[in-house]
């Protein structure tokens, strides 16, 4: 076997690609900004420099390993070469810290005080440009990017939308859409994986936590929250506990202290699109029209979808998602009682999403001309509440949701990852209901993280063909496949973001595939303890469905097309 010697430690090479990665499979942590494992090597941060037994420095990225080579991680040369990087970039970096969005979380801040940067000698000379706000799901500020390019490449590579990239040359060059137009005048969907991958706050999440505080210290206001199932899978990693562990109980504890008056499990308005889409899909088979029926749950591809392939428009689903279904029936339960007491009841969703933010604002999930959900949060937000409000999280005792609401099938609750929808559907439409039925399709092929997924099942005798789909890049292959006729589906399930909604663009970023897999076994686990495996089994999710929705499944249910 080959080897390369790291800081005298033999490392075997075993198919790595990089230096970089015998490097961390050795258990050396070395800084890096532009690198990600699933994106193109890039090898312009240049943090990640080593130098070999021969004094050449260069970036351990982009080195293919060799048999025989010797390395270093931490020279007196790699640490001014570190040093005077973090040094130049501070120097045309925005260093309002104490006010940014990412204090704390920041990479640049971290690796400044790692590599022992205590003051910068150059003045930044970089003209303040203007921040960009138009988007209603995350905010651009170019005056905080390091040019590291991560934002680029996921945009173009994950996501197949290139809406933003690099413009100009040398000491002019930016990151920004063509043109610099306002991200809202692009193509952008809103999904967020740009501000996931961001090493600064250059890209965040549009924040609206103030407007949730005032609108709690406000009597004539009824708060209402609904928790999405990826969330409880995602809240804990930054509070010490284990990653993918179920913390809804803790998270409804926190709300109710914080002052949120009735707090529901989204896993019931999921419930309600399991029965809605299958119902849906179910008539277009057997009327053969409108097929594939793709998935609408997901903001960020609808949008993609009317946008970059309109002629499938008509192919989307007309169920809202599992937030546009329960807040609409939320506001419907508390119609009347608000005008008993003279108050307004303002719903507040927490999501994995930061797409969801503008779902919200189309025309097409507003009820009678009315906003059913109020605002959006994001994990990221609401574990900021929960720190400003200085709560001790890991000490909270769990708590259950708000009734009438507070029923939910395991089906519902398996929505968050990729393939969760499908399976749901696919448990709601199975003729036989027993555990084997339910086990059996569990195992066709729709869970997993592979970018696109196939499966053929029978119902009713006819023979389905399934297709499942996460990343909007890979959704687009798809999409061509389809309109050239090389591939034909009855179903296809599609999300935004890569692996679903656990790794969602509102999500804890940092997460790792050991993150990734523990959250879509957390969503597993939550389906596998639940007494109801799906929803028509709860004769309590029925009940509710039939007393609050008759004759109004449409119109609450449904997008106002």
């Amino acid at each position: 076997m080959d080897y390369i010697t790291i800081n005298s430690i033999k490392v075997p090479i075993e198919g790595e690609k990089n230096v970089l990665s015998l490097i961390r499979k050795a258990g050396i942590d070395i800084p890096t900004f532009c690198y990600h494992s699933e994106l193109s090597i890039y090898g312009a941060c240049r943090m990640c420099v080593v130098e070999d037994d021969r004094g050449k420095i260069f970036a351990a990225c982009s080195e293919t390993p060799r048999a025989g080579m010797v390395i270093y991680t931490n020279t007196k040369k790699v640490q001014q070469y570190r040093k005077l990087i973090i040094e130049l970039l501070l120097s045309s970096h925005c260093r309002d810290c104490t006010t940014c969005q990412k204090n704390g979380m920041c990479a640049l801040q971290s690796l400044a005080y790692k590599v022992g940067v205590h003051a910068v000698r150059f003045l930044n000379n970089k003209k303040e440009e203007k921040i960009d706000m138009s988007s209603p799901s995350i905010v651009r500020d170019p005056n905080k990017c390091i040019l590291c390019g991560d934002c680029v490449r996921t945009c173009d590579e994950i996501q197949g939308l290139g809406v933003i990239d690099f413009a100009f040359r040398g000491s002019k060059m930016k990151v920004q859409p063509a043109f610099d137009k306002p991200l809202a005048e692009t193509d952008c969907v809103g999904c967020g994986q740009c501000a996931v991958v961001c090493p600064t706050a250059a890209i965040s999440i549009r924040t609206n936590v103030t407007d949730i505080w005032d609108a709690i210290e406000d009597p004539s206001i009824r708060v209402v929250a609904q928790i999405a199932p990826a969330v409880r899978v995602a809240a804990g990693d930054n509070f010490g506990i284990p990653k993918g562990e179920n913390c809804f109980g803790k998270l409804v504890s926190a709300l109710r202290i914080m002052g949120f008056d009735m707090v529901f499990d989204t896993s019931f308005g999921a419930d309600l699109t399991v029965m809605e889409e299958s119902k849906e899909f179910a008539a277009r088979l057997a009327s053969d029209e409108k097929l594939p029926l793709f998935t609408s749950c997901c903001p960020g591809w609808v949008k993609y979808c009317e946008e970059k392939y309109p002629e499938f428009a008509d192919n989307l689903s007309t169920c809202r998602s599992p937030q546009g279904m329960f807040s609409a029936v939320i506001k419907d339960y508390f119609a009347e009682k608000d005008k008993e007491d003279g108050k307004r009841t303002m719903v507040v969703s927490i999501m994995p999403c930061t797409a969801k933010k503008g779902e919200i604002l189309r025309p097409d999930n507003f009820t009678d001309g009315r906003q059913d959900t109020d605002y959006v949060i994001t994990t990221t937000e609401v574990v900021r509440m929960i720190k400003q409000m200085g709560l001790q999280f890991t000490e909270l005792e769990n708590e259950s949701a708000d009734a009438p609401f507070s029923v939910a099938s395991g089906a519902g609750k398996i929505f968050g990852t990729t393939g969760g929808v499908t399976e749901a559907v696919l448990r709601r439409l199975a003729e036989d209901k027993s555990y084997n039925t339910i086990r059996e399709i569990s195992y066709t092929g729709v869970r997993g993280f592979e970018g696109t997924k196939e499966a053929t099942i029978e119902l009713d005798g006819r023979e389905v063909k399934i297709a499942v789909v996460h990343g909007l890049a890979n959704a687009g292959r798809l999409l061509d496949r389809i309109r050239s006729g090389e591939a034909s589906y009855d179903f296809v399930e599609v999300m935004a973001c890569r692996r679903g909604c656990i790794m969602g663009g509102g999500q804890p970023s940092g997460a790792g595939p050991r993150t990734r897999r523990s959250r879509m076994e957390g969503m597993y686990n939550a389906d596998a303890s639940s007494n109801v495996r799906f929803s028509e089994e709860n004769p309590a999710v029925r009940q509710l469905y039939d007393h609050f929705l008759a004759g109004k499944e449409h119109r609450l249910l449904h997008r106002n097309l």
